[in-house]
Parts: structure tokens; C-alpha cells; sequence
């Protein structure tokens, strides 16, 4: 494996290990954060993110993604000047945007909580809109240090983020419960995520000033500087497809905040019981099954400067290798994380939300299986992501926008032809999410094999993961339908966690030594003082 590709596999390594502890830690936040404001405060608290993800989105999905890009292409060349000139055309741009994001929630606040049909969500759209501009800051520094393939500092800024979530935002959201119920609580959550968003940034800052010793060191060839008006065309024409691409998902969100519970209420369910049921998918199933896909995005992040840097040099052979990296690192997530989420969803379930007594077994089994049918998206969303990586490296970055956009129409359509009929009401909602991603996945495979990998490598990036994965999925349905069954649900969080913790325990090791057996995951793979260790 070369230089380039071992940063590639250490980069999504750094990135993935990070966002996998973030997504952890949320959860376990959501945990508490269930326990103290109930189903109706959850459902609450779930309602306002989805515009805002929608603001936050707009604002900075795709400028960070455009400053990676351009900067690894300029370091590439040996042109950090035009690299920290993009940096400085970018970040004022995002300040600007953030702003008037904020701005926009914190106006709007009253026509969003009436629009959501849940007006006690007002003060949530106040608490979080101070986020959108402190995100759109961060993601300019996060961008820039991203083309210099330094990803430790976006990790660390991840962790204060979540960290400050569990010591900030836990307090308040108990403090608004005693001073005004669910919809107090939830604000006090959302008001917390702005104050550990503040913190992240000002960790930024301080590492963009520690780094810039070093950029200034870098050797500069006989390149004139770029016009910042050229900068900021180039910035645009790149930034503004990723946005409208990465919008696609947010706005789905936010359709589903407005349509879901409507939509249940119209098949013959009751308001509470409907708001309840939105909270069960929306804040306990996205949330656990947004702990792998940490994994997905860190290599999407990743392949971006790594492809990029590949088209600088017009180094086809590369582009093509990395592409295939990581189209078979993100398999190799995907699938063992899906099967095993799905063979698993009562038990986390049960064992995360079963003993604060706020939520009914008949809760607890909805929420189930909504996560047995949630979790297979786990493969498809992060094949999606990887693929849109290596296309928006290669300059393609339309490409995805145009199959996300497609899946979403096939989503929102479904959402509204299944989620009606009463029998099936919240649990069209997984349904409509497996054929988005899917619709969007297929084209995007092709694309890739078009324009980077060459060909598709079918055997790396399906046959082998998929082969290490039966195995794994035979282990852990054998141990807990066979051995552990059902009765280990009511005996107690203590016994329930270590049936849990053998399960996965179990899987691991036998998906691990397969993996290695038909070599889906390869040697190079590992960190070189695991691969010296192994050695020995």
C-alpha cells in the first residue's frame, strides 16, 4: 500500500474512531435525555432539528467540503499561499452564511413550531439557532485543516462537541423539565448543543493558530496568487451542487417532521400517541443507527482531499486504487454493522430505555422493530456516502446530488402512501428509507466505476465483506435466539448487558478472523504497529 493510501486508511481511522466515540457518547446522552423528558419532550426535541439540519446544511454542507478540496489540490502542487487564500475568501463567506441561518430560526421560531403542529417547540428553535452560525465557523477551519490531511483536530472538536453535550445540555434540559415540563426540557437540551458547539469552535481556533507555524513553512513554488473573485467562482462552482446534494436528506427530514404524525393522525391514531411514535423513530432509532455510519462519514471526508490530490497530479492509477479502497472499506463497515444492529434491536433497545419506567414494553417493541428494518440501511447509506466521496473528488460533484435526489422523491412518495394506512403507519418510514438509499446507491456505483475505479471491484467490495458477514449474523442469532432468547429482556439491566456484550463480543471475533480468512480486510489495513505486532 502506498504513502497516500496509508493516510487515507490512518485518516478515516482518526475520523471514524472519533465519530464512532461522538455517536456512542450520543446515545448514551439520549439515554438520560429520554429518562428525564419523556416520549412527549422527545418527540419535542426531535421536531426542531430537522430545520434545523436544513439551515445548518445550506450554510455549510458544501463550502467546507470545496476548502478540502481546493487546498489538497494546492498543497499537492506545492502551493500553500493559494491554499490559505482560499481559507480566507471561504470562512468569511460561512460566518456570513451561518449568520443569516441563525437569524432565520430565530425569526421564524413561531411559524416553525406552528408548522410542526407542536408550538411548545418554539423555545427549541431559539436555544439551537445560535449552532448554525458557530457550525458554519468551525467548518471553515475544519475544511482547511482537512486539505492538509490533519484530521486529529476535526476529532478532538467532535469530541468537545458531545462531551459538552452530556455536561452541559443534560443539566439544563433536567432544569427546564422541573421549571416547564417537556417542551422547557427540550429547549434546555437545545440550548446546551449551542454552548458545546461554542466550545468546539474555540478549540478550532486555537488549533488553526497552533497549525499555521507550519503551513507558513511549507515550500512555496513560482505560482502567481489566484484573484480572490477567481477563488470565490471556484468555491461556488464546487460548494453549490455538494450543498444542494446534501440538503436533499435535511429537507426529507424536515418533510417527515411535518408529514409524519399528520399522516398517522389521518390513518385514525391520537396526537399523543402519534408524536410518541414520531419520537421513538426519529430519537431512539436514527440515533443508534447514526452510530455506525460515524464510520461512512469519516470516509467520505477522507476521499475527497485523497481523490483530489489524485486528479492534481492526473494520477489515474492512483484515483482508481483509492476508489476501490474505499468502496471495500465501506462494505466492510456496512455490512456486519446492519446485520448485526438488525439481529440486535430489541435487546439495545430494551437495554438503553427499558429501566427509566417513562416508556411501555408495547413502546419499546414499535421502536424494535422500526430498528430491525432501520438498520439495513446502514449498508446502502454508507456505500452512498463513500461513492459520493470519490464523485465529488473527481469533480462530479453533481452526480450524487442528482441520486439522492431521486431516492428522496421515492422516499417522501412512500412515506405518504404507507404511513397513512393504519396498520402500517410509523413503520413505512424505514421502508421509504432502504429504497432512497437504494435508488441512490445503484447510479452512484456506476458513476464510480466510470469516472475512478475503472471497474467495479465486485469480489473486494461486496463478495468478501458479505462472505465474512454470514458467518458473524449465524454467531450472534445462535447466542441470543438460541441461547440468551427473550427472557433476558426482564432479568434486569446487569444480566441484559452481558447477554448484549457476549453477542457482540462473539461477533466481532468470528467476523474479524473471517474478514481476515477471505481477505476482506487486508493486513496494509491496519495501523503499523498492529500489522509489526502481527508480524511477530
Amino acid at each position: 500500500m502506498s504513502e497516500k493510501s496509508k493516510s487515507l486508511v490512518g485518516g478515516i481511522s482518526i475520523l471514524g474512531l472519533a465519530g464512532l466515540i461522538c455517536k456512542v457518547v450520543g446515545v448514551l446522552y439520549r439515554i438520560p435525555l429520554a429518562d428525564y423528558i419523556g416520549g412527549e419532550g422527545l418527540g419535542i426535541y426531535s421536531k426542531v432539528f430537522p430545520a434545523y439540519n436544513v439551515l445548518l446544511t445550506v450554510s455549510s454542507a458544501g463550502i467546507p467540503v470545496a476548502i478540502s478540496r481546493m487546498v489538497s489540490h494546492h498543497i499537492t502542487r506545492q502551493d500553500p499561499r493559494n491554499a490559505r487564500r482560499v481559507f480566507g475568501v471561504a470562512a468569511p463567506t460561512l460566518a456570513l452564511l451561518g449568520l443569516v441561518g441563525t437569524l432565520l430560526l430565530l425569526l421564524g421560531s413561531g411559524y416553525l413550531s406552528a408548522r410542526v403542529g407542536t408550538p411548545e417547540s418554539r423555545l427549541g428553535y431559539i436555544a439551537i439557532a445560535p449552532s448554525v452560525l458557530l457550525v458554519c465557523v468551525m467548518s471553515a477551519f475544519r475544511g482547511y485543516m482537512q486539505g492538509h490531511r490533519r484530521m486529529m483536530p476535526t476529532a478532538i472538536s467532535q469530541l468537545i462537541e458531545q462531551v459538552g453535550k452530556v455536561a452541559i445540555a443534560l443539566p439544563l434540559a433536567v432544569l427546564g423539565m422541573r421549571r416547564g415540563g417537556p417542551g422547557m426540557g427540550a429547549a434546555g437540551a437545545l440550548l446546551g448543543t449551542s454552548i458545546a458547539e461554542a466550545a468546539a469552535l474555540c478549540y478550532m481556533a486555537v488549533a488553526h493558530l497552533r497549525a499555521r507555524k507550519a503551513f507558513d513553512g511549507m515550500v512555496q513554488q513560482e505560482i502567481p496568487p489566484i484573484p480572490r473573485r477567481t477563488i470565490g467562482a471556484r468555491l461556488a462552482a464546487i460548494s453549490i451542487p455538494i450543498t444542494l446534494g446534501a440538503c436533499i436528506v435535511p429537507i426529507a427530514g424536515l418533510i417527515d417532521s411535518f408529514m409524519i404524525t399528520q399522516l398517522m393522525e389521518r390513518g385514525g391514531m391520537a396526537e399523543s400517541e402519534a408524536l410518541i411514535r414520531y419520537g421513538l423513530y426519529s430519537g431512539m432509532v436514527i440515533t443508534l443507527i447514526n452510530v455506525p455510519t460515524a464510520l461512512a462519514m469519516a470516509m467520505s471526508t477522507n476521499l475527497v482531499p485523497d481523490i483530489a490530490s489524485g486528479v492534481a497530479r492526473g494520477d489515474t492509477e492512483y484515483i482508481a486504487r483509492e476508489s476501490r479502497t474505499g468502496l471495500r472499506i465501506a462494505s466492510v463497515v456496512g455490512f456486519p454493522c446492519a446485520a448485526g444492529m438488525s439481529l440486535l434491536a430489541q435487546p439495545i433497545l430494551y437495554l438503553c430505555y427499558a429501566y427509566s419506567g417513562r416508556y411501555t414494553p408495547e413502546q419499546l417493541d414499535v421502536a424494535a422493530s422500526l430498528l430491525q428494518v432501520s438498520a439495513l440501511t446502514i449498508v446502502l447509506f454508507t456505500m452512498v456516502q463513500a461513492t459520493s466521496g470519490i464523485l465529488q473528488g473527481c469533480g462530479k460533484q453533481r452526480l450524487p446530488m442528482y441520486t439522492l435526489l431521486a431516492g428522496v422523491v421515492c422516499k417522501v412518495a412512500l412515506n405518504y402512501v404507507l404511513i397513512a394506512i393504519p396498520s402500517v403507519n410509523i413503520h413505512g418510514a424505514p421502508i421509504a428509507s432502504l429504497v432512497c438509499y437504494t435508488v441512490s446507491m445503484v447510479p452512484n456505483l456506476y458513476f464510480v466505476a466510470k469516472y475512478a475505479a475503472g471497474k467495479m471491484p465486485w469480489k473486494d467490495a461486496l463478495l468478501r465483506p458479505l462472505a465474512a458477514t454470514l458467518p458473524m449474523t449465524a454467531v450472534v442469532a445462535l447466542l441470543w435466539k438460541g441461547i440468551f432468547t427473550d427472557r433476558y429482556l426482564h432479568l434486569g439491566r446487569a444480566k441484559l448487558l452481558l447477554a448484549v456484550a457476549v453477542c457482540i463480543g462473539a461477533g466481532v471475533i468470528v467476523y474479524a478472523v473471517c474478514a481476515f480468512a477471505v481477505k476482506a480486510v487486508k493486513a496494509e489495513d491496519l495501523p503499523a504497529k498492529l500489522r509489526r505486532k502481527i508480524k511477530r
